[in-house]
């Protein structure tokens, strides 16, 4: 195995770990600010380090259709292109095709699809898919998978895992084995729990520096998600890092980390930021509503974030209203700073064997009730 991960140690099922890459470290549990297309949308990227977020994610499919990964190899790499010199993500473009159901045609090989951008031709096979994460630089690279869609059938769930994980076993073998950079693979099976632990088993078997569960938060809800975890995470290697796929709101990470796993990314903070939506320690935030526009506070008091310590809702909901940039860089930051402030708790409490009392207080100022135990 290329990449380091090292297990500090553990609350129950919940897990500190440290992932060491070619760009650096991650304290795990982590949550990877997205960063779609080379950037992380109305953040500079010092801004984004300055949340307390080590690593980011990009997207494969976004890249290679615009502005091209041979041209981004060519100007050094994603770190360098984007001017981010931490560890990177890439996302495989799997989920991306899968959302492309009128300008795809799946085949046993890999995808077909017309560019949502210019209707040009492209194709993506697990070896192409490594390729692109390759000429990218990326530290940790993502098996290229079919992301199964919800609702689905136990019959279509198994056909999409199985294909999966043959184009595993194709993108383990193109993988360029280097110091520092990673490859993982992707449990898929929907929420049928033989199909998950086939699934996991397979991916055991060819062997990867992590493993992620991808096809959740696709629909299925949070119950389901956890019964899901419950039953997948216990049989993934336990030396490895676990990642969650594109979860997802605070206490869906809380839950989730609860139940051992280790890193997280959504775009939720920062779609949100953009929205003028806010979380906060007692709940989410509208702050384009007009109770705001009087209202002296910080979004708030307990955050160090700029939006808080240097301006008002009532300046806030005043941008959102008269349509200034400004309003989504702010709440943008924001919301990564809370997603890290929660990151950085769930590693304290885990450190400091405390993790169910920090629980109980999370729940009890979001007014969420129990966050469902194991």
């Amino acid at each position: 195995m290329s990449l380091s991960f090292e297990l500090l140690g553990n609350d129950g099922a919940a897990r500190r770990g440290r992932i060491t890459t070619a760009h650096g470290t991650v304290e795990t549990p982590a949550f990877m600010p997205v960063g779609t297309a080379g950037t992380v949308k109305a953040m500079l990227p010092q801004s984004v380090a300055e949340t307390g977020a080590e690593i980011v994610l990009g997207n494969t499919f976004h890249l290679m259709l615009r502005p091209g990964a041979e041209r981004v190899a060519a100007l050094g790499g994603l770190h360098k292109f984007m001017n981010w010199p931490g560890p990177i993500l890439t996302d495989s473009g799997g989920f991306q095709v899968m959302s492309l159901k009128d300008l795809r045609k799946l085949d046993p090989d890999g995808v077909t699809f017309r560019s949502p951008i210019d209707g040009t031709q492209h194709r993506l096979t697990p070896e192409r898919s490594l390729e692109i994460q390759h000429l990218l630089d990326a530290d940790i690279t993502m098996s290229f998978d079919e992301c199964t869609t919800w609702p689905v059938e136990e019959a279509e769930a198994a056909k999409s895992m199985r294909l999966s994980m043959k184009w595993a076993e194709r993108g383990k073998r193109a993988f360029a084995e280097r110091p520092g950079y990673g490859l993982f693979g992707i449990v898929q099976g929907s929420v049928f729990p033989e199909l998950r632990a086939e699934s996991v088993r397979a991916l055991s078997a060819i062997g990867f520096d992590g493993y992620a569960i991808g096809g959740l938060a696709v629909g299925e809800g949070q119950e389901r998600m956890f019964a899901t975890l419950d039953t997948t995470v216990p049989q993934l290697p336990a030396g490895r890092p676990r990642y969650l796929m594109g979860v997802g709101r605070p206490a869906d990470i809380v839950g989730a980390v609860l139940r051992g796993i280790d890193m997280f990314d959504c775009v939720m903070p920062t779609r949100a930021g953009r929205t003028a939506q806010a979380f906060t320690r007692r709940g989410e935030l509208n702050l384009r509503n007009a109770r705001h526009r009087d209202d002296p506070r910080p979004i708030d008091e307990r955050c160090a974030c700029p939006a808080c310590t240097h301006h008002s809702r009532a300046y806030l909901h005043h941008l959102i209203r008269a349509e200034e940039i400004l309003a989504s860089m702010l709440l943008t930051w924001h919301n990564l700073h809370y997603y890290q402030d929660i990151m950085r708790g769930l590693r304290g409490a885990i450190e400091s064997n405390s993790l169910g009392h920090w629980i109980a207080a999370f729940a009890s100022e979001q007014d969420l009730g129990d966050i469902p135990p194991l």
